[in-house]
């Protein structure tokens, strides 16, 4: 008895068949111009190798002659382009672009009554489990041959072909956000490296409308006071509410905190270290340590008043800005390559980099008016939100397809 799918399109009733890819397509790999040949690689074929599958360019392209002293072969837009070899094995799309293909790729051609999109999905539902039968431990690579003899169940061309559509449409969508995300992650770089001074200048580059004149030089001791860190373990982590949370540098680093507000998701801890500073509204937190040189100085905010009581923990430094300064600019500024290059700069250590109190708090930085600041911190802030809207959207979506994959495939 055949297997039916979970969901299926309203209107479609017939039964699966089922059969082997190599039963329904032809397909070929290509192969390699010879590298010592400069003048094979000075053509204008895009020559297409098994990490572009996805990609609507490539890196190398070949000339006519390359293609035909080669075993080379030519590949047309819409063909499915599967991944054989090493890190990509199982990887699969439809070609972008006409091109070459090498070796280390399978280009597959349904033959007529089947659908492109619904084959090229069904293996990349699959990828895992092909992976997990033919290359134990990650070893090997695939071949034409087991391909060919992966088994789907084939409802009619016309509902292959609408299943192929709905795909294509959360793929254009992903495409869309995911490019959408770049840019905003672009833009946000960008301004950064504007929006603040660089080094030796005092003013930015860009300034929001509105606002001028010079802005003032401060350092990091001068314009902050201390809040003392716990070098508490986190072994003493524990699961139950004690009223007491514990930001280790760790959060820092991995993303846990960055904007901290009571919906964080902070251990708690029990300790009997009797405790007296604790992290308000408005304070800055640093990792003092880092596994590499990008992470020094890593920072945190409390952009909120904070309904329980949180102590800043092993290797962090903490700092409550005065009156006159916006922690949110602060926050910002902190980000920019200008104060990243300071921390590279004043870092020590070999395996583990760090950056000491006293070096940290000599930072020496520019600061407009705080209604300035206020403006340039919400300026990113908003761009922030954007940022993480568009990376939870594209989550929702991965998430979507994952589920409509297993659900509309057998």
């Amino acid at each position: 008895m055949n297997k039916m799918s979970k969901i299926r399109f309203k209107g479609f009733h017939t039964s699966l068949e089922r059969k082997q890819i190599g039963e329904i397509t032809t397909s070929f790999s290509g192969g390699t111009p010879k590298s010592s040949n400069k003048s094979y690689y000075e053509g204008d074929i895009p020559f297409i190798r098994s990490g572009e599958v996805k990609s609507k360019q490539t890196e190398l392209f070949i000339s006519d002659e390359a293609l035909q002293n080669s075993s080379a072969k030519m590949v047309s837009q819409g063909d499915i382009l599967y991944a054989l070899y090493g890190a990509t094995s199982g990887e699969v799309a439809i070609s972008q672009i006409n091109g070459a293909i090498n070796q280390a790729i399978l280009a597959i051609k349904p033959n007529s009554g089947y659908s492109s999109e619904f084959i090229m999905n069904y293996l990349k539902k699959e990828k895992d489990n092909i992976l997990e039968k033919y290359l134990q431990g990650g070893q090997g690579n695939l071949s034409a041959a087991i391909v060919k003899s992966i088994e789907l169940s084939l409802p009619s061309l016309d509902e292959q072909s609408a299943i192929g559509s709905l795909f294509r449409t959360l793929d254009d969508l992903l495409s869309s956000y995911m490019d959408n995300l770049t840019n905003y992650q672009s833009l946000k770089a960008t301004m950064l490296s504007k929006m603040f001074p660089k080094v030796g200048q005092t003013v930015p580059e860009i300034r929001l409308e509105g606002f001028k004149g010079e802005w003032e030089k401060t350092t990091l001791e001068k314009s902050t006071d201390r809040v003392k860190s716990y070098s508490l373990s986190r072994d003493v982590e524990m699961n139950q509410d004690t009223g007491l949370k514990y930001i280790h540098y760790g959060d820092i680093h991995l993303g846990k905190v960055s904007m901290i507000d009571d919906g964080n998701s902070i251990p708690y801890i029990k300790t009997d270290t009797k405790l007296s500073e604790f992290l308000q509204q408005g304070d800055l937190i640093f990792a003092d340590a880092s596994e590499d040189y990008k992470g020094i100085a890593e920072v945190a905010v409390v952009v909120t008043a904070l309904s329980e009581k949180i102590v800043a923990g092993l290797h962090t430094i903490a700092v409550r800005p005065q009156s006159i300064f916006d922690s949110i600019f602060l926050y910002y500024m902190f980000k920019t390559q200008t104060f990243r290059k300071y921390g590279y700069k004043v870092g020590t250590g070999m395996k583990v980099f760090g950056i000491s109190p006293s070096n940290l708090m000599k930072y020496e930085f520019y600061y407009p008016d705080k209604k300035e600041q206020q403006a340039i911190g919400a300026y990113f802030s908003n761009l922030d939100n954007l940022i993480n809207s568009h990376q939870e959207k594209i989550t929702q979506l991965e998430i979507l397809k994952k589920k409509l994959l297993q659900d509309m495939f057998i």
